[in-house]
């Protein structure tokens, strides 16, 4: 496992909550103060809110919450609880009348596993805001990575069990952590080694998503049943153009652990949270978000349990 958690941005707190039966839950990450924000949505099968609003040239500059939530498209209510609960705390933008909380939102698609008629809503989004704190770092079966799973292309029953991870890395008083949902329709790497991904539960062997696309199986179940989430959140000052710099550049950390990554089916997005308490190169920010989401996306694996007939790594090697 890598060190570290998105908490070590201070500022930074992260909540989840799930529902175990049905292996759904959501993530939220929140900064009180507000944070500059930026997003990049590289996959081609999204579910997202709020995602305008962290284009260069839009008036809002700050946003308080992300989350990140199972249920596929219905797990965008999630966010509508975590903006109640931050109403209630007086935190948002004031327009006079009221205090409106900025939550932006992505989801991914698990109603394979567990239960598909349980998602998370605004109560499971209020929950998990209420459970944010710098404390607590939990990773692989919780909140968001609940029913998170990897290497899909045969279907559910030759996947493995994935979750979500985090990690956190610095330069001086520099910090740039991640934190990631890992649901892919590929496979995993680890220094250019398969670590998850399709497996043979037969032949109790590791198979090639790309190598099954090659071969052209006419059964390959190519669904919109995926997609890798997450934030790197930062300490570094950043303008809202910077924060899509990172997030665009964090993707490269997908692209060095999972093969293939921003497909068709996959919904891939990566959101920036900028505190800006400290004077940073853009470019060692870029470097750091990209180790740091390769290392979260390990962890993802690393931690993860396994859920009946699908198996995670800790259990098959």
């Amino acid at each position: 496992m890598y060190p570290g958690y998105l908490t070590d941005v201070e500022g930074i707190k992260v909540g989840h909550a799930e529902n175990k039966e049905a292996m759904t839950g959501c993530s939220v990450v929140i900064c009180e103060d507000g944070a500059t924000g930026g997003v990049d949505v590289r996959g081609s099968a999204p579910g997202t809110r709020e995602t305008d609003l962290f284009q260069a040239e839009k008036t809002v500059d700050k946003v308080h919450a992300i989350v990140l939530s199972g249920g596929s498209a219905f797990g965008l209510d999630a966010a509508s609880g975590v903006m109640k609960y931050l109403e209630e705390k007086d935190i948002g933008i004031d327009v006079g009348v009221a205090k409106v909380p900025i939550v932006a939102s992505a989801v991914i698609f698990d109603l394979a596993i567990g239960s598909s008629k349980i998602r998370p809503d605004l109560n499971m989004g209020y929950l998990a805001a209420k459970n944010a704190s710098t404390l607590k770092k939990s990773q692989g079966n919780i909140g968001c990575g609940s029913g998170a799973t990897v290497g899909k292309i045969l279907g559910p029953v030759n996947s493995m069990k994935s979750g979500i991870g985090s990690a956190s890395v610095n330069v001086g008083d520099l910090v740039v952590s991640a934190l990631i949902c890992v649901n892919s329709f590929g496979d995993i790497y680890h220094n250019n080694e398969q670590i998850a991904g399709v497996y043979d539960y037969e032949n109790k062997k590791l198979l090639s998503t790309i190598d099954i696309m090659k071969s052209g199986m006419k059964n390959a179940a190519f669904l919109n049943t995926n997609t890798t989430i997450g934030v790197v959140a930062t300490n570094a000052k950043l303008t809202k153009a910077q924060g899509n710099k990172i997030a665009s550049v964090a993707h490269n950390g997908l692209a060095k652990t999972i093969r293939p990554v921003h497909t068709m089916v996959d919904g891939d997005t990566i959101f920036t949270m900028a505190t800006n308490k400290i004077e940073a190169d853009i470019n060692m920010v870029c470097v750091l978000a990209v180790e740091a989401v390769e290392k979260a996306i390990i962890n993802a694996i690393e931690s993860s349990e396994s859920y009946e007939k699908i198996r995670a790594k800790r259990d098959l090697f």
